[in-house]
């Protein structure tokens, strides 16, 4: 059984940073293309960040790139989100997912069949 857990969430002024963790059960984080999505109050799930499979290639959603690194520790299977010079827009719950199937890490919230349950981030100004 696949299971997904966030964790590191919280509370921060803009400007500083947090570092989301993605613990696995039930699947190797080196074998899947791993994705991370956040969800504001209202609004669609939406792209965040993903880092393919087998190799370190990543993307970012343009609103985060330069600010946010994601990374994949193999030896304890887990994917991690470093997010520095928080924004209040970026506040969100913000959801971890695996995609054993497709060939790069995806954008699209459809090719993910695993989730995680999702962990706040609430940025104050």
């Amino acid at each position: 059984q696949v299971q997904l857990v966030e964790s590191g969430g919280g509370l921060v002024q803009a400007g500083g940073s947090l570092r989301l963790s993605c613990a696995t059960s039930g699947l190797t984080v080196s074998r899947n293309n791993m994705g991370w999505f956040r969800q504001a109050p209202g609004k669609e799930r939406e792209f965040v960040a993903a880092i393919t499979r087998g190799v370190s290639t990543t993307r970012y959603a343009d609103s985060v790139k330069g600010r946010f690194t994601i990374s994949r520790d193999n030896a304890r299977n887990t994917a991690n989100l470093q997010m520095n010079s928080l924004k209040p827009e970026d506040t969100a719950v913000y959801y971890c997912a695996a995609d054993p199937f497709g060939v790069v890490g995806g954008t699209s919230k459809e090719k993910y069949p695993y989730w995680g349950q999702g962990t706040q981030v609430t940025v104050s100004s």
